[in-house]
C-alpha cells in the first residue's frame, strides 16, 4: 500500500504549496477537466458500454452533459463564490469589516459509485477543485473499465500531485481511510456509508454521504395516468434501474393498479420494443453478484410483467410486481434494478403514513393535479428531494442542493452547494486600532453604566436601512459617553 501512502502525502505536500488558493489555478484546472471530457468522450463511451451497456445517448445525457454544465456554472460563478460575503453588523462592530471568507478544507477524499461511474466521481471533484482543495479520487472498482480510464486520463489533464487517482477494491479503500483527510465524500450504499463514517470518526473527519433508500412514488387518482406512467417508466428503468433516485416502488389505490400496470407495460414496449434484451437503449446489471441479489427479490412475489432474465448476459427484463406485501423482502431494501413493486394505499393519508413509518428516502415522487395535495405531501413527509409530476428532475437543477436526509445521506452538493461542501466558511472581523475610548466600556473595572451600555450595544443590529442611519447618528454620542465612562 506504499502507492496510497505516497499519493496522500504527495497531495498534502502539493496542497501546502498553496497554488490551489489562486482563482487562476482553479479555473485552469476546471478548463483542463472540461477539455478531457470533450476530447475523450468516445473513450469514456466505450468504457461505459463495457461496464453497464450504456449507449451513446445515455453517456452524453446522463454522464457528460451534467458534468459540462457543472463546470460551466463553476467557471462563471467562481469570482462571486470566492469573494468575501459581507454580513450585517452589530453596534459593537459598526465601524469594522465583518464578512465570511471561504477557504478550502485541504486534502479531501472522493469515493465514487459504479452506477454512474464517470458522473458520480467527477461531479464532486469539480466542487473540490472550485473550492481550492487537493483531492484523492477513488473510482468504484465495480465499473472497472471506467475506473481504469480515469486513472489513465486524469493525470494527463490535471495536476497529478494534487489530484491522484487510486484504483483497487475494498482493500485499497480501507487503506485510504486510515489516512487523515480534511473531508470525505462518498456515494454509494448505506452499508458502506456506515463503514466510511466510522473510519472518519476516528480522525474527526467530516463527511458527505450520498446514499439512497427506497424512494416512494405516489400516484393520485386525480392525475393524467398516461403521462404519469410514461415518466415513471423512464425514471425506473433508465440505466436498468440502477439509479439511486429512481422511483423504488409505487403507492396507489387498488382501483387504478391494473391500469397503471397496463400503461407502464405499453410504455416499456414503446421504449425498448417487444424484446428489451435486443434494444440498444436498455442496460445491463453491473455484475453477477448484483444480478443474483436482484433476482432473489422476486422470490414469492406476483410478477405481472417481465421477469425474464439471462445471467450470462446480465440481463433482467423490465419487471412489474403487484399485490406486494409491505413486509416482503422486495420492500426491505433498495432494489437498485429494473423491478417495480406496486403497494396499494387507499388514500393520501394512508400513503403518507406508509412513507413516514419507513426510513427517510433520497427522493419522493408525487403525481397529482391537486396542488394542495402535493404541498401537503411535501409538508407531511421527509425526503432528500421531491419532484412532483415527474421523476429525478430535481437532480438536474444546479441551483438546488442534492443530498439525502437521515439514512439516505448527510450533506448535499451540485452547483454552489458543491463549492460550499468543500469550503470552510471562516468568520472574519477586521477592526481598527482606533476608537479605543469607545471600546473601553467593556474593560475592567466594571461599572453598572458600562454593563448597561455593553449589553445594549450587543443587542442592536447595524444591518442596514433605517437602523444603520440611527446607528451612525448615535455613534458620536456614544463616543462622548464612552470617553466620560473611561474617566469615571
Amino acid at each position: 500500500m506504499e502507492q496510497i501512502k505516497l499519493a496522500v502525502a504527495g497531495a498534502r505536500a502539493a496542497y501546502n504549496l498553496r497554488k490551489t488558493r489562486t482563482l487562476e489555478f482553479r479555473v485552469q484546472q476546471l478548463k483542463a477537466l472540461e477539455t478531457m471530457l470533450i476530447k475523450k468522450k468516445d473513450e469514456f463511451s466505450l468504457a461505459l458500454k463495457k461496464d453497464l451497456h450504456k449507449d451513446q445517448f445515455a453517456v452524453e445525457i446522463y454522464e457528460l452533459s451534467g458534468l459540462l454544465n457543472e463546470i460551466a456554472v463553476a467557471l462563471n460563478k467562481l469570482p462571486e463564490w470566492t469573494a468575501p460575503e459581507y454580513v450585517s453588523k452589530s453596534m459593537m462592530t459598526l465601524m469594522d469589516d465583518v464578512y465570511i471568507h471561504r477557504e478550502p478544507l485541504g486534502v479531501v477524499l472522493i469515493i465514487g459509485a459504479w452506477n454512474y461511474p464517470l458522473g458520480l466521481a467527477i461531479q464532486p471533484l469539480i466542487g473540490a477543485i472550485a473550492a481550492g482543495n487537493a483531492a484523492v479520487l477513488k473510482p468504484s472498482e465495480v465499473s472497472g473499465n471506467t475506473a481504469q480510464l480515469l486513472g489513465e486520463l486524469l493525470p494527463q489533464y490535471l495536476d497529478k500531485d494534487l489530484y491522484p487517482v487510486i484504483n483497487g477494491g475494498a482493500e485499497e479503500t480501507t487503506e485510504l481511510l486510515k489516512h487523515p483527510f480534511d473531508h470525505i465524500f462518498y456515494t454509494g450504499s448505506t452499508t458502506v456509508g456506515r463503514i466510511i463514517m466510522e473510519a472518519a470518526a476516528k480522525q474527526l473527519t467530516p463527511v458527505t454521504l450520498e446514499l439512497g433508500g427506497k424512494s416512494p412514488c405516489y400516484i393520485d387518482g386525480n392525475c393524467d395516468l398516461d403521462v404519469a406512467c410514461r415518466r415513471i417508466a423512464w425514471g425506473r428503468y433508465t440505466n436498468c434501474g440502477q439509479t439511486c433516485i429512481a422511483p423504488d416502488y409505487i403507492l396507489c389505490d387498488k382501483s387504478i393498479q391494473d391500469e397503471v400496470v397496463k400503461k407502464i407495460s405499453t410504455t416499456l414496449t414503446e421504449f425498448y420494443g417487444a424484446d428489451p434484451q435486443e434494444s440498444p437503449d436498455y442496460g445491463r446489471i453491473v455484475n453477477q453478484r448484483h444480478f443474483k441479489r436482484i433476482m432473489s427479490l422476486l422470490e414469492g412475489v406476483n410478477v405481472v410483467y417481465g421477469g425474464q432474465n439471462d445471467e450470462e448476459d446480465l440481463y433482467i427484463a423490465p419487471t412489474i410486481v403487484t399485490d406486494v406485501d409491505p413486509d416482503s423482502k422486495i420492500m426491505q431494501e433498495e432494489i437498485f434494478g429494473p423491478l417495480l413493486p406496486i403497494v396499494t394505499a387507499s388514500s393520501a393519508d394512508e400513503a403518507i403514513g406508509f412513507i413516514n413509518k419507513r426510513d427517510k428516502p433520497l427522493a419522493l415522487y408525487i403525481f397529482s393535479r391537486n396542488k394542495r395535495l402535493i404541498k401537503r405531501m411535501i409538508a407531511e413527509t421527509s425526503s432528500g428531494g421531491v419532484t412532483a409530476n415527474d421523476c429525478m428532475i430535481h437532480f438536474s437543477v444546479a441551483s438546488l442542493p442534492f443530498g439525502g436526509v437521515g439514512k439516505s445521506g448527510i450533506g448535499a452538493y451540485h452547483g454552489k452547494f458543491s463549492f460550499e461542501t468543500f469550503s470552510h466558511r471562516r468568520a472574519c472581523v477586521v477592526k481598527s486600532l482606533g476608537l479605543e475610548r469607545v471600546n473601553s466600556i467593556r474593560y475592567a473595572p466594571a461599572t453598572e453604566s458600562k454593563r448597561k451600555w455593553t449589553l445594549w450595544l450587543l443587542k442592536k443590529s447595524g444591518g442596514g436601512g433605517k437602523m444603520r442611519l440611527i446607528a451612525f447618528a448615535l455613534l458620536g454620542a456614544l463616543v462622548a459617553i464612552a470617553m466620560k465612562l473611561y474617566f469615571m
